[in-house]
C-alpha cells in the first residue's frame, strides 16, 4: 500500500455558537491542512497521484472558497451584517470547528476523484484535528 500527503495552507476566521470559551468569538487561524492519499497500485507515472493534482483539485478549490473568508454556521447572526458589508464569507450547516473543517476537506478531496484517506487540520502549530472514515 502506497500513501501520498500534501500541505495545503490558508488563512480564514471563525467562531464558534453554543461555545462556552474564547473560541465564541470572531477570530483567525493561519491552517494547515494535509490531505493523504492511499493506492494498492501506481499509476503509469509510478504515483498513488500527482501532487500538482491534489493542488489543482484541493487546493484551488480551498483558494476560492475558504482562503481568507470567515467560515460561519448559518445562523450566525452577525452574517447579515459581513454579507451587507461585502465581507467574504463561507457558510455552513455545522459549527466550523477544526474536525468539521477537516471532514468538509476530506468530501472535497473525495468528490474530486482522488483516493483520499484522511485530513489533518492544524488550526495552530500546536493543535490538530483529524478525519478519517
Amino acid at each position: 500500500m502506497y500513501e501520498v500527503a500534501r500541505e495545503l495552507s490558508f488563512c480564514y476566521g471563525h467562531r464558534l455558537l453554543d461555545y462556552d470559551g474564547k473560541c465564541a468569538h470572531l477570530h483567525g487561524h493561519n491552517a494547515v491542512a494535509v490531505v493523504t492519499l492511499r493506492g494498492a497500485e501506481l499509476d503509469s507515472s509510478g504515483m498513488v497521484a500527482d501532487f500538482q493534482t491534489l493542488r489543482n483539485r484541493v487546493g484551488t478549490w480551498i483558494e476560492s472558497e475558504l482562503d481568507h473568508r470567515m467560515i460561519l454556521r448559518r445562523d450566525d447572526p452577525v452574517l447579515p451584517a459581513l454579507h451587507a458589508l461585502g465581507e467574504p464569507v463561507y457558510v455552513v450547516d455545522w459549527n466550523p470547528t477544526a474536525e468539521n473543517l477537516a471532514r468538509q476537506l476530506f468530501d472535497v478531496t473525495r468528490d474530486a476523484g482522488l483516493p483520499v484517506v484522511g485530513v489533518d487540520l492544524w488550526e495552530t502549530p500546536t493543535c490538530k484535528a483529524t478525519y478519517r472514515p
